[in-house]
């Protein structure tokens, strides 16, 4: 239903082993993807997945701070100078359209594509299709912050083949005729309705992906029927508390905590301070979040790929391109 790519994974500032925040959305529906929030040099990151940016529906922008945006004009330069031309959505704050008005501006950047600039804030719903619906939701940080939910819809058809066979109606080119959606009608003069012997199955997942936040339980309405959360956990708790007050970012126990209190299945921790990006610091995490929460838990690394399938499975799977 999701394949999910982290493109960057490290709060603030990007060391040697993660690059700041970045994640590649790939709901089932095609080629399609989506992306939320552009730090620096994400497209440097793009070079490495087997990713198009002609592909890419839109960008959802969680804030105006720059580890989470400081990418967008290199990224949409470069798809302009690669000769994409279909419209490219934005869904984020005003300041960050009045800021990319001003780039193309000053640096003379000419695109080859228009930009859909739609303003996060203007109702819970931000984008619609068949299939997809993107929402927002209000977090607490210093600065305005969002969640995205994505809910999937998707419905297959197949033929009823028990049917047909109750029917008298053995396998055959009616079989394929019924199937292309074709009414028949037998040499004995019996009409046979293609929708009378189809079977549809819809299956639906959502995602939730927070942006800064500080206070987790803000997520709770948009986790509801959720199957998997992408949360900051940019501290563990003790750092936090020492950190001092104010509306900032989530603990490691926090983010578990909440996560196991709505019943979530799935939880992937991101956005880590730079203080633990090496074995022990990420194992300190780990066995912080694993007090608190007993579901599929993992700590992602940039690069890392999982897929969300239909039954709510989250799986890692391998998403590089060759060398």
């Amino acid at each position: 239903m999701f394949k999910l790519t982290f493109l960057g994974t490290s709060s603030g500032v990007p060391t040697r082993y993660r690059n700041v925040t970045s994640l590649a959305v790939q709901p089932a529906l095609g080629r399609d993807w989506w992306m939320v929030d552009c730090g620096e040099a994400t497209q440097h990151r793009l070079q490495r997945l087997p990713l198009s940016v002609h592909d890419l529906a839109g960008i959802c922008i969680t804030h105006v701070h720059g580890d989470h945006s400081y990418g967008l004009p290199g990224l949409l330069a470069s798809a302009s100078m690669t000769g994409r031309k279909r419209p490219l959505i934005i869904i984020a704050p005003p300041a960050i359209r009045a800021w990319l008005d001003a780039t193309l501006l000053h640096t003379e950047l000419f695109l080859t594509y228009p930009l859909i600039h739609v303003d996060v804030n203007s109702a819970q719903i931000v984008h619609q299709e068949t299939g997809l619906t993107i929402s927002q939701h209000p977090l607490s940080h210093r600065a305005a912050s969002v969640g995205f939910r994505f809910a999937l819809e998707t419905s297959k058809s197949t033929l009823d083949k028990a049917a047909l066979l109750a029917h008298g109606v053995p396998s055959g080119p009616v079989w394929g005729q019924l199937q292309t959606g074709q009414d028949v009608v037998l040499d004995n003069g019996r009409q046979l309705q293609s929708t009378d012997f189809r079977i549809t199955k819809t299956d639906r997942a959502a995602i939730v992906v927070g942006g800064d936040n500080d206070t987790p339980a803000l997520l709770q309405e948009a986790c509801q029927g959720a199957q998997l959360l992408v949360h900051e956990a940019t501290y563990t708790e003790a750092m936090l508390i020492k950190a001092g007050p104010g509306p900032t970012h989530s603990s490691v126990q926090r983010v578990a905590q909440f996560a196991a209190s709505c019943g979530m299945p799935n939880l992937i921790l991101t956005h880590f301070s730079a203080r633990y990006h090496h074995r022990d610091g990420m194992a300190e995490l780990e066995a912080e979040a694993c007090l608190h929460y007993a579901g599929t838990l993992f700590l992602a690394n940039d690069f890392d790929s999982y897929a969300l399938d239909a039954a709510g499975v989250l799986s890692k799977v391998d998403a590089r391109k060759p060398d």
